[in-house]
This record gives C-alpha cells, structure tokens and sequence, in this order.
C-alpha cells in the first residue's frame, strides 16, 4: 500500500515516534508499504520554521529530505495537474491551506493520507 504523511506524522516519526499510534507505527515500518512525506509538508515546516512557530530537534529544515531518507520516507512531488485541480478539492471546515493541499494531493494520487486527525 501506498501512504503520505501529514505534517504532524512526520515530525513525529522522524522526533516523536510513541505519539503514533500502535497502528501508525506498524504501517509505516512495514517494508511492503511505500512510505511518503510532501514537498508541501517541507515548505509548511520550512516557512513555520522561519517564523518561529516550529522548533526542530537539533536540525534545520534543509536537513529533513535526508533524514527522511534514512529512515525510508520518499518525497511526494506536487504536479502541475494536482495543483491546476486543487480547487475540485470539496469545501470542507478544514481552513489550513497546507493540510488542504495534501488532502488534495492524497486524493488525487490515490494514496492514503496518515494524519493525526
């Protein structure tokens, strides 16, 4: 199976992983599933970051793609299709305009979303 994490659930996984739940840590430790993180996920971070409204474990956003990959999370890239349809995304109560995204992102590739929610 195929998954995207959220913001929340990298971070965790990467920092925090006893806040995943039982379940959440088995999926994304299982080598048969593919494991992937945003590019919207690291511009969220990255932005938050230089605002002050993100503190990292002793690193800076530059170094996440890397330790991602060492722990087997791949990049999901966002293509042009995906973002020339974001507005076919339902109207939902959910305001975050990063989360939205990768609720898009997730839908339209078909791939499940573990988030915190």
């Amino acid at each position: 199976m195929n998954y995207v994490l959220d913001t929340h659930s990298f971070l965790w996984t990467l920092f925090e992983d006893e806040r995943l739940s039982p379940k959440v840590r088995e999926t994304i430790k299982n080598p048969e599933n593919e494991i992937y993180v945003s590019v919207i996920t690291y511009w969220e971070i990255s932005l938050k970051y230089s605002i002050g409204k993100l503190e990292l474990h002793g690193i800076t956003p530059k170094e996440l793609p890397d330790q991602a990959k060492q722990v087997g999370i791949e990049t999901l890239y966002l293509s042009e299709q995906q973002a020339s349809t974001f507005h076919l995304l339902p109207k939902i109560n959910h305001k975050d305009p990063f989360d939205r995204l990768i609720i898009w992102q997730s839908i339209s590739t078909n791939i499940i979303l573990i988030t915190r929610r």
